[in-house]
């Protein structure tokens, strides 16, 4: 298992937290209101712990809503954008307005929720490779709904570790949280890991 400091994870969470602030504001244009989300934390997990995790973080159903995209280049990963089932229809109707039939909300609900996805994602995604000065290419969005279990096993290898990405979004008085995975195996994580310490090197040497 790769290990990364606490310079390093700090570092990571500062880049990610750029990206956060992107996908905000893109996504204060979606749903024309003010959206704030809070600065991510980052863990490492197993599958089945980050399973687990989402688990407990979800209510009613207990069920899932998934949009995943595939990354290439400077390292490789599967991201999942995250949200409990019955907050998607909730973040689709903030889009399209409320006079909208739910008949109709329910039938443009992946095709909105990929949107969304594909947005955040590439804002988080698309900040990394900026400050790495690498590429990273991302695949068409991927909309699932299910159990954690079955999210979490549908992307990466089997024995890839989990990075998890914990955001809170506020979008006027509603609260609605978010978490983004990203699937990594080995080879990625230590990819990953020379990118953050070049990220560093470059950053104290310009200090």
């Amino acid at each position: 298992m790769i290990r990364l400091s606490e310079l390093e994870l700090d570092a990571l969470v500062e880049l990610f937290n750029i990206g956060v602030g992107q996908a905000a504001s893109a996504m204060s244009e979606i749903v024309n209101e003010t959206v704030t989300m809070s600065v991510p934390s980052i863990s490492f997990l197993t599958r089945s712990a980050a399973a687990k995790l989402l688990t407990t973080k979800s209510s009613g159903s207990g069920r899932i809503c998934g949009i995943s995209q595939r990354y290439t280049g400077a390292f490789q990963t599967d991201a999942i954008l995250m949200f409990p089932e019955e907050k998607s229809q909730q973040i689709v109707r903030l889009m399209v307005g409320q006079s909208m039939p739910l008949e109709e909300l329910s039938q443009m609900e992946q095709e909105a929720m990929s949107e969304i996805g594909n947005i955040l994602l590439n804002s988080c995604v698309g900040a990394l490779a900026n400050i790495f000065e690498r590429e990273l290419n991302g695949s068409l969005p991927d909309y699932r709904v299910g159990y954690s279990d079955d999210l979490m096993a549908s992307a990466g290898a089997p024995e890839a570790m989990v990075l998890m990405l914990h955001i809170e979004f506020t979008i006027e008085r509603q609260q609605i949280t978010g978490d983004v995975a990203f699937i990594m195996d080995l080879t990625a994580l230590e990819d990953l890991k020379a990118h953050v310490d070049s990220y560093l090197a470059r950053a104290m040497g310009g200090a």
